[in-house]
Formats: C-alpha cells, sequence, structure tokens
C-alpha cells in the first residue's frame, strides 16, 4: 500500500536533470563514478525520509507518497517545483581583478562566494566574468528516479536511523539504545567520541526524537571511557631467546 505522512523510510535514488540526463544527485556510489560527479568522502547508501518532514524537496516528498515498498519509481519535477525559474536579474557582470586580488584563477563553470552570496562563472572575456547568482538548478525540470529500499516500523530501528543521519561518521551498530516509556538513552561509542560538532549532532537528535516521538521526554546520551589495559611485553631475556630459536 502507498506511504502515508509520517512514514519513516530508507530511499536509493539518482537525480537528473530532464533536459540533459545530467546527474545532479545519487545515493549510489557506482553511479556517482559512473557519471563523474563522485565525492571523495561522501556517504553512498540508503538515505533517511520522514515524510512530510521536508527533508527533501516538497515536491519530491509528495511524490514518495505514490510509490510502493519495494519498486523503483519516476518523479518529475517542474522547475517552480524545483529551483525555482531563472532569474536574468540575478546574472552580472564582474571585474576579472577583483577575484585575482583574492589570489582566484576564475575559470568558466568555478562556484565561489561574492559579496556573501554564491555564484557560477558563466563566461569570461574583457577583463570581467558574468555571475550567475542563480542556484545551478534553476531553470530545470528535474527527474528522480527512486527506489524505496525499505520502510521502518519499529521505535528502535527509527530511532538508530535518524541518529545515523545526524552522525554517519560511526557505525551505528556501535550505538546501543535503551527505549522506555518517556526517555531514550544512547550508549555513544569511542569512535563517535572526535566526531566534529558533536555536540550539535546531539542536540539535533534530540530536537528530532522529541518532535517525532513526542512522549519521550529525556534524551540521555552516555559516554564511556575505558581504561585500555596494557599489552604484555615478555621479558628481554624471552624476547632473545625467542629470536635465537626463530633463526635456527
Amino acid at each position: 500500500m502507498p506511504f502515508s505522512k509520517g512514514d519513516f523510510i530508507l530511499i536509493n535514488y539518482v537525480g537528473r536533470v530532464s533536459e540533459t540526463g545530467e546527474v545532479f544527485d545519487t545515493t549510489s556510489e557506482e553511479v556517482a563514478k559512473k557519471e563523474s560527479v563522485y565525492q571523495e568522502g561522501g556517504l553512498y547508501e540508503p538515505s533517511l525520509v520522514v515524510i512530510g518532514e521536508g527533508w527533501v524537496l516538497k515536491a519530491l516528498d509528495e511524490g514518495l507518497l505514490n510509490l510502493e515498498p519495494e519498486t523503483t519509481g519516476k518523479i518529475e519535477i517542474p522547475a517552480e517545483k524545483g529551483f525555482g525559474n531563472r532569474d536574468p536579474d540575478k546574472i552580472k557582470l564582474y571585474p576579472m581583478r577583483k577575484l585575482t586580488a583574492r589570489g582566484i584563477t576564475p575559470h568558466v563553470g568555478m562556484r565561489l562566494e561574492v559579496d556573501g552570496r554564491l555564484a557560477t562563472i558563466r563566461t569570461m572575456g574583457s577583463g570581467r566574468v558574468l555571475l550567475d547568482f542563480n542556484p545551478p538548478l534553476a531553470g530545470k525540470t528535474l527527474v528522480y528516479e527512486v527506489k524505496v529500499h525499505k520502510k521502518l516500523d519499529k521505535a528502535e530501528e527509527k530511532i538508530a536511523a535518524l541518529i545515523h543521519r545526524r552522525i554517519p561518521q560511526a557505525p551505528i551498530e556501535k550505538f546501543t539504545l535503551e527505549i522506555g516509556e518517556d526517555i531514550v538513552t544512547v550508549s555513544v561509542p569511542e569512535e563517535a567520541f572526535y566526531v566534529e560538532g558533536l555536540q550539535i549532532s546531539k542536540r539535533g537528535i534530540f530536537s528530532d526524537i522529541q518532535k517525532l516521538f513526542p512522549e519521550k521526554k529525556t534524551v540521555t546520551f552516555v559516554e564511556t571511557l575505558k581504561k585500555q589495559e596494557p599489552v604484555a611485553v615478555p621479558p628481554a631475556s624471552e624476547q632473545l631467546a625467542q629470536s635465537t630459536q626463530g633463526s635456527r
């Protein structure tokens, strides 16, 4: 049966520009490498979506409601429901010397920040560059090929998915969860202790759980440091004896 608002689903997808077939986003490492959009260190795995939470484009969110578990579907998004139509007033000429003075070597297609806004260099010439402040996908029809990998039903797997969404650097199987009537206790593994922005991530996890599981009033994070037992090293005389025996 189709999905409903509030459902937790894991999806795999390939996002393409309808007009050119160009891939702009995907959860597949194989596709990313094939289409030359692979990012070193990027996360290529099924993506968590809670339908209706606005974690993806609204038109994509709405399209997910019509899919079935374990099926692949195409969701087409016109420009006005995607990243908007292109605005010609957001295309400006800019002196090249202002970029070179910042140590920037400009080239066509380059994305850079100018006056606090992101822009793409469209053309260059006569000491000036043409900057396009429109989003790169503005004015384009988008097509998502989406396969629903899994629907999450149990509270434990839903909360685990929320944790992984915020702290993907640490294996989710290393976390331990205890879920009570109004409390969630999360034992954080050492692998996550030094993740950049861990405190912000924990605050995000707390906010997610509070919103999606309003009956859970408290979220406790437990971080336990254990003393590392020293490795026993045999006496030097024993090491010498072992070395002598090994050379015979």
